[in-house]
């Protein structure tokens, strides 16, 4: 199992929630629940231009290919950027911010990203940021139940002042700490105006049993899959229809050990793998902070997708995704 790094700047209060909480913040998730259907909604916040290096690693890269370093043209690809807006039992749930408005002007991306922008170039057609697609559906920040980061690379926190209302904002420990202390991969400006707290794990599931369910019923599970960052995570939705296939084929992780749970199921893989070439290939990402955990995080993600009980494998920046509502 991880043993996720304590968080020096936060308490933890042992109260059986999973929650690292500052101080003088209290929460509750007991939320109301309803008979609705569960809807995952796929919203692309805009687009990002990157080397294909970076999402697809191969063993003929040279290093550095990835931030696209003396490569021609030809090696960049455009990949969506993609939150989750998830609608039933627990209420409104988001999960990541995409793109924030600011990196509409040229100005705007340079300053906002800097180091980062020439690896991670952003584009945000009006109408795509985050705050204007919750409004398009007349929901405001402060309507969102839970917004759950699965990391803090800039293309998923970069709208995060966007959603500064919302009351909880969760990303686990292991993420938070490695932002406070790796300025180089993470731009701590896109959540300084933002109450963001962090989550440590409560249910042993995924390939490392690290997981956190923050309602207990596991219909929605954070699942560490680190490598890429220190601290990603996919997400577990679960519906209330039962699989009933043999148990012979449920894969390991999927679910605590000894808690056999027939529930189908949606796997969102983040940035576990990136599309085709990750699934079909198992080519992991080529930025990762640790190659050995990225490449044993997407052979779980790879199982998981042939486990009978999984209904869709969803990666953030696959092309092949189309936006929109998906019923579970």
């Amino acid at each position: 199992m991880l043993s996720p790094p304590a968080d020096a700047r936060r308490r933890e209060r042992g109260d059986g929630t999973g929650l690292v909480r500052g101080p003088g913040r209290q929460y509750s998730f007991s939320m109301p629940c309803t008979t609705l259907d569960t809807t995952l909604t796929v919203l692309h916040t805009g687009t990002v231009i990157i080397d294909e290096a970076l999402p697809y690693h191969r063993d003929t890269d040279r290093p550095l290919a990835w931030a696209h370093l003396l490569r021609g043209p030809e090696h960049l690809m455009t990949a969506p950027v993609s939150c989750y807006l998830i609608e039933g039992t627990h209420g409104l749930i988001l999960i990541d911010s995409g793109w924030g408005s600011v990196n509409r002007s040229r100005a705007g991306r340079f300053a906002n990203l800097r180091q980062q922008c020439c690896v991670n170039r952003a584009v945000l057609p009006q109408g795509q940021a985050i705050d204007e697609q919750l409004e398009e559906r007349g929901i405001r920040p402060r309507d969102l139940d839970l917004v759950l980061l699965s990391h803090l690379h800039c293309d998923h926190a970069d709208g995060l002042h966007h959603l500064k209302e919302a009351p909880r904002i969760l990303v686990s420990a292991p993420e938070l700490r490695a932002a406070s202390r790796d300025r180089l991969r993470y731009l701590p400006h896109e959540w300084s105006d933002t109450g963001i707290d962090a989550f440590r794990w409560n249910s042993p599931v995924g390939p490392y049993g690290a997981g956190y369910d923050p309602f207990g019923d596991g219909r929605l599970v954070m699942v560490a899959v680190p490598g890429h960052s220190w601290g990603l995570c996919a997400t577990i939705l679960r519906s209330s229809s039962e699989s009933g296939s043999d148990r012979d084929e449920w894969v390991e992780g999927v679910d605590a050990q000894g808690e056999d749970d027939p529930r189908e199921l949606v796997l969102l893989a983040s940035d576990a793998g990136y599309g085709r070439p990750s699934f079909r290939q198992g080519l992991r990402p080529g930025l990762v902070v640790d190659a050995d955990l990225a490449a044993a995080s997407l052979d779980w993600v790879r199982r998981v997708g042939t486990d009978p009980r999984c209904r869709s494998l969803i990666v953030n920046h696959d092309p092949e995704v189309v936006p929109g509502p998906r019923r579970l």
